[in-house]
């Protein structure tokens, strides 16, 4: 297969192997609801460290990702930092933030982008699938990005987006109406979208006129192009009319014998005077309970640009320098999680910006009493004054003043038509005083209680003359419910500093870290019974750890694996094959044993020493 190359992919490829884990640390005060890191997440913090950190409770279980990366366009001014030691690397930080007189730009968004890829991948659900919303800056790249660590087989689809309903005439070349949304499955053997929801319009084509007892029923075409050797045979209506053969070039789709056996089933409709052309009739019942998704995604079914602008005006989130934000729609990732995601789903989008990925979460939940969880991951400083807010603000509920809008005169202005400036002004004041706008008036801002609007706007845009009356509205958006947790990232945990005693995780940190990196799973909750020191259960053994963060205990003889508390793990794991479990080994971390390893066997015990020099005094 084809490999992408690019400078400093040398460095990258292996990069997430040597990015430090940093434990979860919830800030209690800025989430909603209790602290619960196994419920819905908001992360702040460098997105690659935050992945890293997610591993040991999610790798493999995420059921969809969906990111709005930086697309690359030279405007944005992102900066490349993931403290990747080389020289090459070094004098590239030197030109940050990247713009659109960096000639390595592209090459940085690779680099960039590569080993988040890569962490993302380990997250996802062998299930599971990854959309990336792009635009032509970086679609081509990040395809083969995607083939070479998903594989081109995982590859699904390239939906276009329409993300504009007008043209704008003041582009160069062409008005640039769509972005794309790339689909990757981590398995596409066991992968397959979800069916949409039939539209009114499609179940508008079936009806009954005759009273089928089978129900609603559209005809079809009797007749295909296709070749059929028994297709050409002449057909008599009931009404009496001789039908020498199909239309030229065409066949019946039937041999004759199965033609008449289903028009005495009544499954051939010959119209109101049975004189017609014979059409199949094809029923409602027949067909799919839903529709298959298409590749081409229009703005009035999954929203636009201006629609996720208006929603953020409308929470009042654009404020305090965030004007700049170029979120996404809700209505379009709601598309993609009904297509996606299943009602217990978790979702996780690593580079959440405005957060509109849980709006959109909260959103499906409160709709159909799903209980799909959100992990969001924002690295920017306005992670708490917007995402986490906005997040807030849509399980609250809100207040909100809008403008309500009206167009009055809407007229494409030829060159010919500017000619008659004049006529053109004339109708725009006719229609202001129309509306209790006079010529001069000073209460414009509508103090008068007859006016429609507060307001009359005439714009000339892109060539196109529109006036509009504006009218401001207040009103409360209902809270959709929910919960989350804020989090920001703790220390690393390194050697050594472990060694040194300098600093020491919770426990539920150093535990989950210990787990995953011992036995590359996923750290679920424990059960309710279960004696203190136990981690967890993995596919071949349960996971103990004896640690408490404190260097006296650490220190102390409590802190050792002893015959006693061997027997104690062996009991509860005995008992729990009792009650029908697997019968499983034991992984026992601590600082000390005071067991051999003849009597660790016997009690089907494996020790693995804590990094700590702690039985020295300092």
């Amino acid at each position: 297969m084809p490999e992408i190359v690019f400078k400093g992919k040398e460095y990258v490829y292996n990069h997430h192997l040597t990015v430090p884990y940093r434990p979860l640390v919830a800030q209690a005060d800025k989430g909603v609801g209790p602290a619960d890191l196994s419920g819905n997440l908001i992360i702040h913090g460098d997105n690659l460290h935050a992945l890293k950190s997610l591993l040991p409770r999610y790798a493999g279980a995420v059921d969809l990702i969906f990111i709005d990366p930086p697309y690359n366009t030279g405007n944005e001014g992102w900066c490349y930092s993931d403290g990747v030691n080389s020289p090459i690397m070094k004098e590239w930080l030197s030109t940050n933030p990247v713009d659109g007189e960096d000639m390595l730009r592209h090459d940085k968004w690779l680099c960039m982008m590569w080993p988040r890829l890569v962490l993302l991948r380990e997250l996802l659900s062998e299930r599971g699938s990854i959309w990336i919303t792009l635009d032509d800056n970086e679609i081509h790249r990040a395809r083969m990005v995607m083939d070479e660590i998903f594989g081109e087989d995982n590859f699904v689809a390239t939906c276009i987006w329409q993300k504009n309903f007008s043209p704008k005439n003041s582009a160069q070349f062409f008005s640039e109406d769509h972005d794309y949304v790339l689909v990757i499955a981590k398995n596409k053997a066991l992968w397959r979208p979800n069916l949409l929801e039939r539209t009114e319009a499609m179940e508008a084509r079936y009806n009954n006129p005759d009273g089928d007892l089978r129900g609603p029923w559209t005809s079809g075409d009797l007749a295909a192009r296709n070749y059929y050797s028994e297709g050409t045979y002449p057909i008599k209506t009931p009404g009496g009319r001789e039908i020498s053969g199909p239309p030229p070039g065409t066949y019946w789709r039937f041999k004759k014998e199965k033609f008449l056996e289903m028009d005495r089933d009544g499954r051939i409709w010959w119209g109101d005077d049975k004189n017609n052309q014979p059409r199949l009739k094809r029923y409602l019942s027949d067909v799919k309970q839903g529709r298959t998704p298409q590749t081409l995604w229009f703005y009035d079914e999954v929203g636009h640009t201006q629609d996720a602008k208006r929603v953020l005006v409308e929470m009042g989130l654009l404020e305090d320098g965030l004007g700049t934000i170029t979120a996404k729609p809700v209505a379009l990732v709601e598309r993609v999680l009904e297509l996606a995601s299943e009602p217990d789903s978790i979702i996780l989008d690593s580079f959440a910006g405005s957060g509109t990925t849980a709006h959109a979460v909260l959103k499906a939940n409160a709709k159909g009493s799903g209980t799909r969880k959100f992990i969001l991951v924002e690295s920017e400083d306005y992670a708490d004054r917007l995402t986490a807010e906005r997040v807030r603000r849509a399980i609250h509920g809100y207040a909100w003043v809008g403008t309500q809008r009206e167009t009055l005169l809407e007229e494409k202005l030829t060159f010919t038509q500017f000619k008659k400036a004049d006529e053109w002004l004339k109708k725009i004041d006719a229609i202001k005083a129309s509306e209790g706008f006079a010529e001069g008036d000073l209460a414009d801002q509508g103090t008068s209680t007859r006016k429609r609007f507060d307001k009359i706007s005439t714009k000339l845009d892109d060539g196109t003359l529109r006036v509009e009356g504006e009218k401001r509205i207040s009103e409360r958006a209902d809270g959709l419910g929910g919960e989350f947790t804020y989090c920001t990232l703790g220390e690393p945990i390194e050697l050594e500093k472990l060694l040194s005693g300098e600093h020491l995780p919770t426990f539920e940190a150093l535990g989950a870290w210990l787990f995953h990196t011992a036995t590359g799973g996923t750290l679920v909750a424990r059960p309710k019974d279960a004696p203190a020191w136990y981690l967890g259960e993995a596919k071949d053994r349960h996971v103990w750890l004896i640690y408490r963060p404190e260097l006296t205990f650490l220190k102390s003889p409590d802190a050792a694996l002893t015959l006693s508390r061997a027997a104690e793990f062996g009991q509860w794991a005995a008992a729990r094959a009792a009650a029908g479990f697997d019968a499983k080994a034991h992984l026992v971390f601590a600082p000390a044993k005071y067991l051999s390893n003849r009597q660790l066997l016997e009690h089907g015990v494996d020790y693995a020493p804590l990094p700590f020099a702690l039985y020295r005094e300092a």
